[in-house]
């Protein structure tokens, strides 16, 4: 009886030491082939610009197994995190642009956007290329007809106001040909 009780106990604390062990852990991140850094924020409901910040990243440029931080581990960190998050998800600021349409498929293009999303493997991503200076990397936007997508290239070309959609077929991007949407680029 008395190892019957042992067992049960050890067991017990296996159980819940193990489930400590697991959520101490999840205060950070193994980077993995095809993470970008608003991949990772979106996915631990945090922002890009808090990554950067408790890494110390002064680019967008990750890389395979970098481990980065990811939450603040006090409590109530991570409460006022959430509640910043929630209050900053409606925040944005519109914008007049003129868009474009490129896609992965032309002759010398690697299909690797500047923040490391792999476009040829993942045609049905909604990408966006920008001017950095105007619209930050990684930033979740809204583009009139086109959608939600994510800030994540770049180009000699894109300066100012001026935005470039990724289309994966090459014919629907001829015929989105050049337009003046209206953009919502989220804080």
């Amino acid at each position: 009886m008395k190892k019957l009780i042992l067992s049960m106990t050890a067991a017990f604390f296996l159980v819940f030491g193990i489930s400590g062990v697991a959520s101490a852990s999840s205060t950070t991140y193994k980077v993995k082939s095809g993470d970008t850094l608003w991949k990772i924020a979106q996915t631990h409901n945090i922002t890009v610009k808090q990554i950067k910040s408790w890494n110390q990243l002064k680019t967008d440029h990750i890389k395979v197994k970098q481990v980065l931080k990811v939450k603040k581990t006090s409590t109530s960190a991570k409460k006022k995190t959430t509640t910043a998050k929630k209050a900053s998800s409606n925040a944005y600021k519109t914008m007049t642009v003129k868009a474009t349409a490129y896609t992965a498929s032309c002759k010398g293009c690697s299909g690797i956007t500047a923040t490391g999303l792999n476009l040829k493997k993942n045609p049905s991503l909604k990408a966006i290329s920008v001017d950095p200076k105007k619209i930050p990397l990684g930033t979740k936007v809204y583009v009139e007809g086109y959608g939600y997508a994510v800030a994540a290239d770049k180009g000699s070309s894109i300066k100012g106001n001026k935005i470039d959609v990724f289309i994966s077929s090459k014919a629907k991007a001829i015929k989105w040909g050049v337009k003046t949407v209206k953009i919502r680029v989220y804080k």
